[in-house]
């Protein structure tokens, strides 16, 4: 062993024992301060004892009048306490008695609390909710158990705020005849105070009655805002479990404001979000919503908190901040509530303050490019067909026949694409024998353009007709699970199309499937299986023999109806139902066409056609080629140069 090696051996042992020694008394430090750390815990708890003790002892000593007086003196001392925290006015109002008041219409009904002057249960007369495998209980959009709503107040020289939610307003009830008038007033000082002024219409008209009008009327509280240019109200309540899937239902529920002509959404998270100039603000569900409406545009913030599973009792706890422009001498502020179906030929007529709320936007028509379908078509055929009495399983059946007659002649047009690439299936093999090389792939794609150029076939026939369908396709899609009409409407063996049909409960859940066999999806995903086969089958011809190709089946033959059916078994029987049809329909159509088409015919017709003169796209792109072959040729010629 040489020199150097015995002195790293050394320099190890010496630092290993240093470590050891630093870390043993390092341990012993630290057990030192556990040590005395429990010795003043237990002398604490030794002191507390004692006190105890003595405490017991006075009592025992002392006599009920000293007794008396000793808790009379705690009492005026926290007495005193909260009136310097909420001034002698908003003391006595902390004090009451709870009184509920009760106003309905042929649409709702409304319970008015007059601890904090606000509304705290929301009941709809004519929608059920989903309990207990079936439609029995009303929909409720807001509880007492979670119903929060006040004006931020603070007092001068303190700090904390103060929130009008916990203190008992004066209720009053006027009756008129197409109304009912409920007011709740709060005295805060000697001449300063809140009202809370509600009306509630009976007249028939669900676009009117589903509005209750909330005005604040306030006098000399511009000292106490806790902001002096705003009032800030603050909205809180968590959202009942009303449908069948928890799971879709959760995905629906979020929150929702109209801002610049337009509705937004909070992120799936529910981080709070605060904006500028919004005009109503909803704690929207997948069929009701709950809104508050204002005459001029405030800022808001809003956030909210999923629930963990089904059995927490609620979808989402909502929290709404709105600060509501204040100027000095202003004493009214109109407001509204809607609480009511996300129903969209009331949304559309709900007024306030003589301007349209445009709170139809907040259901799901699938935005600016497909919306238009849904409120064009969709929507007025659908209330047409249902004026007339039909069932909504038929009325579906026709909206289906309506959308495959509008795009039949795309249909018809991309098949007919197809068709043309089956017949040039020869010149196509033989360009692929030309040009078997990699770096041929340029040439070949540049004469595969040519043939396409000198038969009239276009690369993009049979995609464009398929895009253009897409948005109709779409907009069924978003308008069948959000069409509130469906709820509680039976079809077949489904009980209610608004949601899953279960025609048979499993013991155990299956992964990215669940624990029930939704027939109508079952049906759907044979319908889409035998499309898919049959599609494939037309195709053939002319991806035989290409890379991928075995792939390619089993993608589009197999592993996408799968993934549809893992899908579609959460989604709604009505949507599933439309799929099905749309499915045969298809496949019917495809079926009549290919019959009635003569591939022969097509090829002839497209061999006899005189090649066209070429587009300055055409030109513009072969140039490309060119240019890009050309480039490849060089780079291959450089390489081999570099390889010698």
């Amino acid at each position: 062993m040489d020199k150097k090696s015995i002195i790293g051996i050394v320099l190890m042992i010496a630092l290993f024992v240093g470590f050891s020694f630093y870390q043993s008394h390092e341990i012993e430090e630290q057990q030192k301060i556990v040590r005395e750390k429990a010795k003043v815990e237990q002398a604490e708890r030794a002191q507390q004892l004692a006190e105890a003790e003595a405490e017991r002892m006075l009592e025992e000593q002392m006599t009920a009048e000293e007794r008396l007086e000793r808790d009379s003196i705690a009492e005026l001392e926290r007495t005193n306490a909260e009136v310097a925290r909420h001034g002698a006015t908003l003391y006595a109002a902390r004090r009451g008695v709870v009184k509920q008041e009760v106003v309905s219409n042929d649409f709702m009904s409304v319970t008015f609390d007059n601890r904090g002057g606000k509304i705290v249960d929301v009941t709809l007369n004519n929608h059920y909710r989903y309990a207990e495998g079936e439609r029995t209980e009303l929909v409720k959009l807001m509880t007492p158990e979670s119903m929060k709503m006040g004006i931020s107040l603070r007092r001068a020289g303190a700090n904390e705020l103060l929130n009008t939610n916990n203190y008992f307003f004066v209720p009053s009830v006027k009756k008129l005849e197409d109304r009912t008038i409920v007011t709740m007033t709060l005295d805060i000082e000697r001449d300063a105070w809140v009202e809370y002024i509600y009306t509630i219409y009976n007249t028939g008209n669900a676009s009117r009655d589903y509005l209750v009008d909330f005005c604040i009327k306030q006098h000399n509280i511009d000292q106490m805002l806790s902001n002096g240019d705003e009032i800030v109200l603050t909205w809180h309540n968590k959202s009942n479990k009303n449908e069948r899937s928890f799971k879709n239902e959760s995905m629906a529920t979020t929150i929702e404001y109209f801002v610049d002509g337009d509705v937004e959404e909070l992120d799936a998270d529910g981080e709070p979000e605060t904006e500028e100039g919004v005009e109503w603000v909803a704690f929207k569900q997948q069929y009701f919503s709950s809104a508050l409406i204002s005459e001029h545009p405030f800022t808001a913030t809003m956030s909210f908190k999923s629930a963990k599973n089904e059995k927490a009792g609620y979808m989402k706890e909502f929290d709404a901040k709105v600060a509501i422009p204040h100027t000095s001498g202003r004493e009214l502020y109109n407001l509204a509530f809607y609480y009511g179906p996300n129903d969209y030929k009331v949304m559309k007529s709900v007024e306030f303050m003589g301007h349209s709320c445009d709170l139809e936007k907040i259901i799901p028509m699938g935005g600016t490019l497909i919306g238009w379908w849904n409120k064009i078509v969709t929507i007025p055929v659908f209330h047409w067909l249902r004026g007339h009495g039909l069932s909504f399983g038929l009325i579906i059946l026709i909206l289906t026949l309506l959308v495959k007659a509008v795009i039949l002649p795309l249909t018809y047009k991309s098949y007919m694409s197809t068709a043309k690439m089956r017949a040039i299936r020869p010149e196509l093999e033989a360009i692929n024998q030309k040009y078997p090389k990699q770096e041929d792939a340029m040439k070949k794609q540049q004469a595969t353009m040519e043939l396409y150029q000198k038969v009239g076939i276009s690369p993009m026939g049979g995609c464009l007709p398929l895009l253009i369908q897409m948005p109709i396709l779409w907009a069924m899609f978003r308008f069948i699970p959000a069409s509130i009409e469906l709820r509680g409407q039976s079809f077949l063996w489904a009980d209610d199309l608004s949601t899953y049909d279960s025609v048979l409960e499993l013991p155990f859940n299956i992964p990215f499937y669940g624990d029930h066999v939704n027939l109508f999806a079952l049906l759907m995903t044979l319908a889409l299986f035998g499309y898919s086969f049959f599609s494939y089958k037309q195709q053939e011809a002319t991806t035989a023999g290409q890379p991928g190709a075995g792939m390619m089946k089993f993608m589009m033959v197999y592993f996408m109806p799968l993934m549809m059916l893992c899908v579609m078994n959460e989604f709604s029987s009505g949507l599933c139902y439309y799929y099905f049809l749309s499915q045969i329909l298809t496949m019917i159509i495809m079926f009549v066409i290919r019959h009635s088409v003569n591939d022969e015919q097509v090829r002839a017709k497209l061999m006899a056609k005189k090649p066209k003169k070429k587009s300055k796209f055409q030109e513009r792109y072969e140039e490309a080629l060119r240019q890009q072959q050309d480039q490849m040729t060089i780079n291959r010629e450089m390489r081999r140069h570099q390889n010698r």
